[in-house]
C-alpha cells in the first residue's frame, strides 16, 4: 500500500501504510476497485481526483461486500500516478470516505464483535466492552439474538457525515446511528452501529450504554432495512434499552414533558418528520416513542409487544395488530397523550 504514494511524499506514505495495516486487522476481503469519472479539474500541480467504485468486506462479520462511490485523489509520480489522499475535497457529501480509509485504526474483538475507532486502542476497547454488555440486554428480550455486531467510531461527527456520505451536520445531533456502511440494498448489504463521539464522549457511563444497547437493538431486528413507523422502531429499541433502569420519569421523559408545557399535547405518536435527525424535538420524539411502547408492553404484556414489533416489520398494518391485542390505536393514543398530560402539570 505504501508503495502506491508518489515518491517522495511521507504524508501519503503513512497514510496508505496505515490503511494496509487496517486490511489485515480487519481482516478486509472482497476489496475491488473500479474506476468510473474524474472529479473537477486538474490542479495546478497535476493533482486531480477521480471517482472509483469500491467493494470490501469484512472477513466473518458482513455478510457480503459493501461497495460505494469514493472520491480518490491521484497525483504524477514521475510517468506514473500515486495515490495521496481519500474523500471528497469540498466535503459537500456526494461520496462516501469508508472508516478504514482515513487512516490506521485501533481494533478491539471480542466474541462476535468488531469494533473499527479512529481513536486509541483504550477507546475501542471501551466500546467493545459496551457491545458486550448491551448485547446482554437485548438478548433479555429477544434471547434468539446471535449476531454478530461492527461498531465504527470515527473521530468526529464530520466524519461521521462523510463516511456515510452524508451532507454536512446531518448527524451532529445524534449519538449513535445503526445503517448500511455503504450504497447497497439488497437484504445481505452490511449494517454497522456506527457512533458519534462529539456526542457519546459528553454523556455518562450509563447513558453512552443505553445509547448502545438501543441501536444493538435496531441491529438484531433489522431495522436498518424497515419501513415500520418510526414511534414503534425507536420506541420498541428504546424499550429494550432502559427495560432494567430505574430511572423516573422526570428524566426518561423530561424533553418531552417540557415540549409539552411550551407547545401544547401533541395530538397523535410522532411522526417521520419528528424524527429528522435535524429536528429541535428530536429527543422528545425518541421520548414520546418509547413512552408508547412502553404503554403496550403495561397493558398487554412484554411478549404482545415483541410479537407486534416482529408483525409490523414483516409488513402487517400496526392499526390491525393493536387491535387484535385490545388496544386500538386511538385508545393507544388517548392513553399516551393523557400520561404527557399527566406528567406536565
Amino acid at each position: 500500500m505504501a508503495d502506491l504514494a508518489p515518491g517522495g511524499d511521507t504524508a501519503a506514505r503513512d497514510l496508505l501504510a496505515g490503511i494496509g495495516r487496517n486490511a489485515a486487522a480487519l481482516a478486509l476481503v472482497g476489496v475491488t476497485a473500479r474506476y468510473v469519472d474524474q472529479v473537477g479539474a486538474v490542479d495546478e500541480d497535476g493533482t486531480w481526483s477521480g471517482v472509483v467504485e469500491l467493494t470490501w468486506q469484512l472477513d466473518g462479520f458482513d455478510p457480503a461486500p459493501s461497495e460505494a462511490d469514493v472520491v480518490v485523489t491521484f497525483a504524477p509520480d514521475g510517468d506514473t500516478l500515486g495515490i495521496v489522499g481519500f474523500g471528497s475535497a469540498d466535503g459537500g457529501g456526494r461520496s462516501r470516505t469508508p472508516l478504514w480509509l482515513r487512516g490506521e485504526l485501533s481494533v478491539a474483538r471480542t466474541a462476535g464483535v468488531l469494533v473499527m475507532a479512529d481513536g486509541t486502542t483504550g477507546e475501542a476497547d471501551d466500546v467493545a466492552q459496551r457491545v458486550t454488555r448491551g448485547i446482554q440486554v437485548v438478548r433479555r428480550v429477544l434471547p434468539d439474538w446471535e449476531g454478530p455486531v461492527v461498531v465504527e467510531v470515527p473521530a468526529s461527527g464530520a466524519d461521521l457525515d462523510e463516511t456515510l456520505g452524508a451532507s454536512p451536520g446531518t448527524y451532529a445531533d445524534i449519538a449513535a446511528v445503526t445503517a448500511a456502511v455503504g450504497s447497497g440494498t439488497a437484504d445481505d448489504a452490511p449494517v454497522h452501529v456506527l457512533v458519534n463521539p462529539d456526542v457519546t464522549d459528553g454523556l455518562r457511563r450509563a447513558g453512552a450504554q443505553v445509547v448502545m444497547s438501543h441501536e444493538l437493538v435496531h441491529v438484531a431486528t433489522d431495522a436498518a432495512r424497515s419501513a415500520m413507523e418510526p414511534w414503534l422502531l425507536e420506541g420498541f429499541a428504546d424499550y429494550v434499552a432502559l427495560r432494567n433502569t430505574r430511572l423516573p420519569d422526570r428524566v426518561t421523559l423530561g424533553r418531552a414533558v417540557d415540549a409539552v408545557r411550551r407547545d401544547g399535547l401533541p395530538e397523535a405518536l410522532p411522526s417521520a418528520a419528528d424524527f429528522d435527525t435535524r429536528s429541535d424535538g428530536l429527543q422528545a420524539a425518541y421520548e414520546g416513542a418509547w413512552l408508547a411502547c412502553r404503554i403496550i408492553a403495561e397493558r398487554v404484556g412484554e411478549e404482545r409487544l415483541v410479537q407486534l414489533y416482529g408483525d409490523v416489520s414483516g409488513g402487517a398494518a400496526i392499526g390491525d395488530r393493536l387491535r387484535m391485542r385490545g388496544l386500538p390505536l386511538g385508545r393507544l393514543t388517548a392513553t399516551w397523550r393523557g400520561t404527557l398530560a399527566d406528567l406536565s402539570r
